[in-house]
C-alpha cells in the first residue's frame, strides 16, 4: 500500500537506513533542506510496516521524483515500482506538470526503463554513486 504522508520521521528513518547506512551517502548530502517543500510517499507491507519511501518536488512543468528508498528486506516485492507508479499518478493530476524526472543510480536504469522512463545525458557522480538522469513525458 502506498500513501501520501506527513510522517517525515518514518520516511527519514528509511532513507537513513538505505542511503546513509547502506550506501554511505554523507548525511549533509542526504538532508538537503528540501523535505519541507516535497510531497512524501510511504510504502507499507501487508502488516502495515513502513518499507519504502519517495518524495516529489516540482519545478516548472517538471515533477522530480527522488529519495526513492526501499528497505533491503523488502526489495523484490514490487514496493519500489509501486512507489514510482504512485508518484507518477500524483504528478499526472497536478496542474501544469507534463514531465517526470529522476536521477537513477546506474544499476537501477533498467528498473526505471520498465516503468517508462528514458535515460538522457551523461553519467555523473552523486554522493559517490554513478547516476544518469531519466525522464518520462506525460
Amino acid at each position: 500500500m502506498i500513501e501520501e504522508t506527513a510522517d517525515l520521521e518514518t520516511c527519514r528513518a528509511i532513507r537513513r537506513a538505505v542511503f546513509i547506512v547502506e550506501q554511505a551517502v554523507p548525511e549533509a548530502e542526504e538532508w538537503d533542506g528540501r523535505d519541507g517543500d516535497a510531497i512524501h510517499l510511504l510504502a507499507r507491507d501487508a502488516t502495515g510496516a513502513a518499507i519504502g519511501t519517495a518524495r516529489i518536488l516540482t519545478e516548472g512543468q517538471t515533477g522530480k521524483i527522488g529519495r526513492v528508498a526501499v528497505l533491503a528486506s523488502a526489495r523484490g516485492t514490487g514496493a519500489g515500482a509501486a512507489l514510482i507508479r504512485a508518484a507518477l499518478d500524483r504528478l499526472r493530476v497536478m496542474p501544469g506538470i507534463s514531465r517526470a524526472k529522476l536521477g537513477a543510480q546506474t544499476h537501477a536504469i533498467g528498473f526505471y526503463e520498465k516503468l517508462g522512463f528514458a535515460a538522457y545525458g551523461p553519467e555523473y557522480d552523486d554522493a559517490g554513486i554513478p547516476h544518469r538522469d531519466m525522464a518520462l513525458e506525460f
